[in-house]
Parts: C-alpha cells; sequence; structure tokens
C-alpha cells in the first residue's frame, strides 16, 4: 500500500488559513513560544487542552510544558452510553471523569457507539483518558463503507508511536495494519490482513504490544507479528520500533475528501460521495464501535510499568528508557493553565479562557449533530466546540535535552539510551528530518480537525 501524504506543516498550513488569527505551528526544530507553550497532536501552539492528551514535549516550549499522561488501567469500555465521553472542550485531564475524549458527532445507539461523518464534514475521532505502555487492547467493531470514507483503530502516543488497524470503505475485506516509530514514513511497514465483511458484521480486532513484538489478531487468530529484532535501524543506531505512552484512538474520517492529497485519495478508494445511498438514508456514514477492552501491560520494572498516577519524558529523544512513570497529578485548574502551572485559572470555560488569554486553548472544533440513525429514529448527540490551534519556537533550561556524539546502541538489547550526553540544549538525532509525514491515521485526525475549522 502506498500513500500520498503532505507535510505536515503544509498540511495544517493549508487547512487553517481560514482563520483570523491562526495560532503558531510547532515543529522538532521550531518549539512553542513560552505564551503558547504546549504543541498540540495537531502541532499547533497553546494552553488547556493543547497540554494534555496528544501534547509533544519535544516540540512544546520545554518538556514540562505537556501535563503529565494518565497511566494505564485494565478496564472494559461499553459502548453503548455517551456518559463517559467529554468533547475535548470539556476535559481537564481527569480520567475519573470520562473514559474517552474527542471531537465530532458520537451518538449511542442500539448498545454501541457511532462515529458519525455528515455530508460536508470532517468526520469524529475519540482519544482514550488513559494511556498504554504496552498491553493488549481489543475492539468490537463493524467499519465505514463507500469510496473515501476511512475508519480506524489505532494506538497513538504523544511523540508519534503509531500501531494501525486501518479499513478503506471500497474494500470490506481487507484489514491495514501499520506502525510507525515517532511518526517517520516507512511505507514497508504496512501490511493487508483478508477478513469477513467488515460492514455487515461486527469482528474482535486486536492489537497485542510488548517490548520485543506486536501482534495483529482478527476475532482471536493472528494474522500479522512484527518483532522488534526486525526494525533495528543501523544508520541510525536504534529501534525503529513504537514503544512510548499510548492512548487508543477511534476515528470516522474522508481519506477522499476532494481538498486531500490525490494519493490520499487514491488510497481511501476515490473521492467521497456526499451524495450517497447511505448519507440518502442515514444523513451520514458511520462506523459502529462495541466494547472496547484494555489490558495493561504486566511488569515490575521499566518499560511499561503502571505503578503510578501519570507518565512524562525526563529527555526529548522521547524513547521508552525517559518515560517516567511517577505522582505527578495530570488535572488542570482551567483552561489558561499548562504542564507548568496546572493551577493557573479559575475554572472558566475554554471559550472565556482562550478568548481572554489571546491564546489558543482547544484545538479543532465540532461539526453539526447527525439525524436519522441506522434502523430508525431520529436522534441529536455530540458536541462541538474549540477553537485553532499551532506552534512557534522557544527555548528554556529544560527544553530538551541534546543527544551530542555518537550513539551506541546495543542490537541485542532493547535500550535507547545508547550513550546518549543530555544537556539542556540540543536536537533529537533520531530523526532524519524535521518536516515529517505521518501515516494516514494520525493525517486523518490532523487533517479532520483542520478541516472542522473549516466549517
Amino acid at each position: 500500500m502506498v500513500r500520498g501524504l503532505l507535510p505536515l506543516g503544509a498540511a495544517l498550513l493549508g487547512a487553517t488559513a481560514v482563520l483570523a488569527v491562526d495560532p503558531p505551528s510547532c515543529a522538532l526544530d521550531k518549539k512553542c513560544p513560552q505564551e503558547a507553550p504546549c504543541c498540540s497532536q495537531y502541532n499547533q501552539c497553546g494552553v488547556g487542552a493543547y497540554c494534555l492528551g496528544g501534547c509533544d514535549p519535544r516540540m512544546s516550549f520545554s518538556l514540562d510544558s505537556c501535563v503529565p499522561a494518565p497511566v494505564c488501567q485494565d478496564k472494559v469500555y461499553k459502548m453503548g452510553s455517551l456518559d463517559r465521553y467529554k468533547d475535548i472542550g470539556e476535559y481537564l485531564g481527569d480520567p475519573k471523569e470520562a473514559d474517552w475524549v474527542g471531537q465530532g458527532e458520537p451518538l449511542a445507539h442500539n448498545g454501541n457507539m457511532l462515529l458519525t461523518m455528515p455530508p460536508k464534514s470532517v468526520g469524529t475521532v475519540l482519544a482514550s483518558t488513559t494511556y498504554m505502555w504496552y498491553g493488549n487492547v481489543k475492539a468490537k467493531l463493524k467499519t465505514a463503507r463507500g469510496a473515501g470514507v476511512v475508519t480506524a483503530f489505532i494506538l497513538f502516543s504523544d511523540v508519534k508511536d503509531e500501531i494501525d488497524w486501518e479499513w478503506v470503505g471500497v474494500d470490506l475485506h481487507t484489514a491495514q495494519t501499520n506502525y510507525y516509530f515517532q511518526g517517520i514514513p516507512n511505507y514497508d511497514n504496512s501490511k493487508n490482513i483478508t477478513t469477513a465483511d467488515s460492514y455487515d458484521e461486527f469482528h474482535e480486532y486486536e492489537i497485542q504490544w510488548t517490548p520485543d513484538e506486536i501482534k495483529w489478531l482478527v476475532d482471536g487468530k493472528v494474522g500479522r507479528t512484527k518483532k522488534r529484532s526486525e526494525t533495528w535501524n543501523s544508520t541510525s543506531n536504534q529501534w525503529a520500533f513504537p514503544q512510548t505512552p499510548s492512548r487508543v484512538q477511534l476515528s470516522i474520517w474522508p481519506g477522499g475528501l476532494a481538498t486531500n492529497a490525490k494519493g490520499t485519495i487514491d488510497w481511501a478508494g476515490g473521492e467521497i460521495d456526499w451524495n450517497s445511498d447511505e448519507i440518502k438514508h442515514y444523513g451520514y456514514y458511520f462506523a459502529t464501535f462495541g466494547e472496547i477492552s484494555v489490558e495493561c501491560y504486566k511488569t515490575n520494572t521499566a518499560p511499561g510499568t503502571n505503578k503510578g498516577v501519570s507518565y512524562y519524558y525526563n529527555d526529548i529523544s522521547a524513547t521508552n528508557n525517559t518515560v517516567v512513570d511517577s505522582k505527578k497529578p495530570t488535572i488542570l485548574k482551567s483552561f489558561l493553565a499548562t504542564g507548568t502551572d496546572m493551577n493557573k485559572g479559575d475554572g472558566t470555560s475554554s471559550g472565556g479562557a482562550s478568548s481572554s488569554s489571546g491564546v489558543h486553548a482547544v484545538p479543532g472544533g465540532g461539526a453539526s449533530p447527525p439525524g436519522q440513525v441506522p434502523g430508525g429514529g431520529n436522534a441529536g448527540a455530540g458536541s462541538g466546540s474549540g477553537s485553532g490551534s499551532s506552534g512557534g519556537s522557544g527555548n528554556s533550561g529544560n527544553s530538551g535535552s541534546g543527544n551530542g556524539g555518537s550513539r551506541n546502541c546495543d542490537a541485542s538489547e532493547f535500550t535507547q539510551n545508547c550513550g546518549q550526553n543530555t544537556g539542556d540544549t540540543g536536537t533529537n538525532p533520531n530523526t532524519a528530518s524535521t518536516e515529517r509525514a505521518l501515516g494516514a491515521s494520525a493525517f486523518a485526525v490532523i487533517i479532520g480537525i483542520a478541516g472542522l475549522l473549516l466549517l
């Protein structure tokens, strides 16, 4: 499978140019400014929600600008209600208040969760409020169908490690698997698995992730195994293997949106038809998610522990040996707060925070409620709120660790320390280029949220 991807910065700049005041953008060589210190998943800078799930410490003003991430919890998520869901503009980092945070239009129906994509929208994305640092995750789901319509079930870390299940709506008998290390594109990482019909029938898709391998399973049968030992990069002297705490993300998105790159549209099965039978009958495209279960990795020593309250990174290299399982809190006082000042603000709304400070506080935005649910009946659900997002530059004493000199990693051991030197400044040697394109799943979220700003 070959995907045509825009460079991340170009995609964002093109999609958000309509904003009156764009938030600054961020990258590995362009950190966020001090007044908007947090680099969101969409590579844009702000405060509040920008500092929560998806905040990339490597591109933020300092490593501690991002709020620590809630540790893994063994849990079975029943998806038949929105009671444990919060819009991104309502969530301040307490996983006791919500299991899922997202944008778009999720809809509870017949004991399941529909992720919907009404006409001219960019779909729906949900992310778990806790993180997995290795472990097993299962999802019972039925995919969407139609040209240009993509369904995704992935693990995605704040530093853009990624493990994917994806389905293109014109090929209901093929599940696409993929993985990425820190968002670096490698098209050899993908592999397809033949399945039964994914639209009409529920199937259980699973990711088993350990420090040594990833397995993708369908209905309990292994369809693919990727061993960490196969990912050694002798040029960079490191393992190109997902290894950092990740959120579970569920989404439906328009890969065939006319404004997407031609390669993305072709991969997604062509341009999306906003006047299809699916739209005429239901009012939207939809993917159906049943039960989601998470089983945390069991170990007494890092990597992969979940003994504390939160995870954070102590080095800009953002590899498994730089993750700290800590007692640090995860909850912001308000949408004015950041990881370095978590008590800032008085609990005002996200809109108030953003407008009063002049700094963006909630990435992305929402869409219109969907109409008729499959099977009959009308229901309005979901909420959308927020403003744009993006990052500038800046530095501080602990803004990252330099990694000078050679990196002598032992290819027989899973460590990414490799004799690196830590300091107060420097660049990340894990990247071959500071301008990188993400996999289609991550790209979908970026294009999707940016697209919401245009509605």
